[in-house]
């Protein structure tokens, strides 16, 4: 894995992810997403939270653009550890929130509210179409905030009520929410 801009840009880290129940995004589905955001966020200014984290490659991302504010989620405690472990290394620790938690228990117990949150969960993960609803119970989303939810071919989001548009990478397929006026 890489990250592909910013101050980091061209790093590669290697996750230990031998028997891991993650899926990290690829590098071309990722400079896709990443290409449309720079034209809808101020990396610099936003807070953003990262759910179903896994390697934190999103977090590296963000904090690479100039994000300072980055909280990452995630119950599986050896992605965790690999998290601190390269926030170590880039020396960014002071810019990011690790959690270890269900990510259902986390929007539950949280009063912090985002500009822009990421959700990459597991394909197979059974309530995978109930995450955008939430998300905007949970009140994480702040008014002009944007979510993206990483998800195959089997789900399909665009009669959801905050459904914006949704971008295809192979069978990746990213959705983007948003708060309806």
């Amino acid at each position: 894995m890489r990250i592909i801009s910013g101050t980091f840009k061209g790093r590669k880290f290697y996750p230990p992810a031998n028997k891991w129940p993650t899926r990290p995004t690829t590098d071309y589905a990722k400079e896709g997403l990443f290409n449309i955001l720079m034209n809808e966020i101020d990396f610099e200014e936003t807070k953003m939270l990262d759910l179903f984290g896994g390697t934190g490659n999103h977090c590296y991302e963000f904090i690479s653009r100039g994000c300072k504010d980055v909280t990452y989620v995630d119950k599986f405690g050896p992605a965790v550890k690999f998290v601190h472990q390269i926030a170590l290394e880039l020396g960014v620790s002071q810019h990011i929130q690790i959690v270890r938690s269900d990510v259902f228990k986390f929007l539950k117990n949280t009063n912090d509210v985002y500009d822009y949150i990421f959700a990459g969960p597991p394909y197979p993960l059974p309530n995978l179409d109930e995450i955008p609803d939430k998300i905007f119970e949970a009140k994480v989303l702040s008014k002009e905030g944007i979510f993206v939810l990483e998800h195959n071919p089997n789900h399909n989001f665009e009669n959801h009520p905050c459904f914006v548009k949704s971008r295809n990478y192979g069978s990746t397929i990213f959705a983007f929410f948003q708060h309806k006026e």
